[in-house]
């Protein structure tokens, strides 16, 4: 009951009124980064969903558009603009995919929407974490965010898929409003975020 009917009502619900609540930090931290990105503060990617339906995801945009004397983009690191640091650091790039929770693309918990092109690197076990839809915040950013390992972090999405509660859900948004006050494991050594997932046998 609480999975099917009760969560997705109770997500639209409160992406609604948290949209409208938090619209003022929305628009400051546009305009913020589209003074320091010069140019769009948007950031739009394909994304799959539940059941590997893709969606447009939206957040903000935290790195600029840099590139090396050959044309290709300079790693993440060297893209983040300062402004971008902290608007990831508080985790309000986030805040756009209040979008796509209303939109029905997203839950506020679940497993965190990955990219397209993990989709058939994925073991059978991993790829359970598609059975529901993908959240604003969930149960391996709670523990760890980009900190851990890509197997670690698939293990506790599944873990999530197999235990969705109401009450889980609440301690997952409590553990988060937690780590917004005191940010940890934001990203992992020498990275700005997460290195990419090359698969099982390279994670």
């Amino acid at each position: 009951m609480y999975r099917h009917f009760i969560k997705p009502l109770g997500d639209t619900f409160v992406a609604l009124v948290a949209f409208v609540v938090l619209s003022p930090f929305i628009i400051i931290t546009a305009v913020l980064l589209l003074i320091a990105n010069r140019g769009t503060p948007f950031f739009f990617q394909k994304r799959p969903g539940k059941n590997n339906k893709i969606f447009l995801l939206i957040k903000f945009r935290t790195m600029n558009n840099r590139t090396d004397a050959a044309g290709k983009l300079l790693p993440d690191a060297d893209r983040i603009t300062r402004v971008g640091g902290i608007v990831r650091k508080l985790s309000l790039d986030e805040l756009l995919q209040l979008i796509n929770v209303i939109k029905g693309d997203m839950s506020l918990v679940g497993p965190r929407p990955l990219l397209v092109s993990y989709l058939p690197l994925y073991d059978t076990t991993q790829a359970r974490r598609h059975e529901v839809k993908p959240g604003i915040t969930g149960w391996a950013q709670v523990n760890g965010r980009n900190a851990i390992s890509w197997p670690e972090k698939f293990k506790l999405d599944v873990w999530y898929v197999d235990h969705i509660s109401f009450a889980l859900d609440l301690k997952i948004i409590g553990l988060t409003i937690k780590k917004f006050i005191k940010p940890e494991g934001i990203s992992q050594d020498g990275h700005a975020t997460m290195p990419f997932f090359k698969g099982n046998n390279n994670a």
